[in-house]
């Protein structure tokens, strides 16, 4: 091995231990933003819980109340809570941690096309999750609670309850990234808008059995989350066509040139 050799292995060495180090930076400064929004919410974590257990509470019969058939889950639950809504607020400085570390190795054009997508991919989150509480829970409980036999009393653990909300919130919240996700899809030539558009009864037949699996079995749930998940797929092939009209007209140029030859 040459001198030459030796040096552009130990550049390539020295090259990977930066990156290390700042990929472990940037992961502490995404940890401790989490834990800084976390410490004030766990003071305030049993308020935090009933205001998330609202819609239930307005929508259960008289009598009837959240239970905790755990001697830990009145504590552990509301503790649990607070910290995903501390993710869940921090989300756009732990994105922002993840960007400055991708960043760099990114062309000018594909920053320009990438901030806007990522900025938009947390709004449509937090967009899904507030459809979620809004709109979709005090629909969803009022069925629910409505359904149950004469005589039995509708009631449900704390732990219980956190699972099913957070998995709706998850649910929904991923569900308004389908604009984000078609747009990817597309830029980066694993689908063609015109397929998009050619399948859509396919897509609406795919959408609703989605929404039948992540919701629960009532119709209601299943159209809250079926209807704006294909409104959002929509959206997305149009936000196509504007965000990325040059590099479609490139890829049609392209394919008929090829076509010609």
């Amino acid at each position: 091995m040459t001198d030459h050799d030796e040096s552009e292995e130990t550049l390539a060495e020295g090259s990977l231990i930066s990156h290390l180090l700042e990929l472990r930076d940037r992961l502490m400064r995404a940890f401790i933003g989490i834990f800084v929004v976390f410490i004030p919410l766990a003071f305030f974590s049993n308020k935090l819980f009933t205001f998330i257990a609202t819609p239930l509470i307005k929508k259960l019969p008289p009598g009837a109340s959240i239970i905790a058939t755990s001697l830990t889950a009145p504590f552990m639950e509301p503790i649990k809570l607070a910290f995903f809504t501390a993710v869940f607020i921090a989300a756009p400085w732990v994105l922002y941690q993840i960007w400055a570390f991708v960043s760099p190795g990114l062309y000018r054009r594909e920053k320009r096309f990438a901030v806007p997508l990522l900025i938009s991919s947390v709004i449509l989150f937090y967009i899904g999750v507030a459809f979620a509480y809004y709109l979709v829970f005090p629909l969803t409980f009022k069925f629910l609670t409505s359904t149950a036999p004469q005589g039995v009393l509708v009631m449900t653990d704390i732990s219980a309850y956190l699972s099913f909300v957070l998995l709706l919130f998850l649910a929904f919240g991923l569900a308004f990234e389908i604009p984000v996700a078609t747009v990817l899809l597309i830029w980066t030539g694993l689908v063609k808008v015109e397929t998009l558009t050619k399948n859509r009864g396919y897509a609406l037949l795919i959408i609703f059995i989605i929404a039948a699996v992540l919701t629960p079995p009532d119709a209601v749930s299943q159209c809250m989350m079926g209807i704006p998940m294909y409104l959002l797929y929509e959206m997305g092939i149009v936000f196509s066509r504007v965000l990325l009209k040059d590099k479609l007209a490139e890829r049609a140029a392209g394919e008929q040139e090829n076509a010609a030859s």
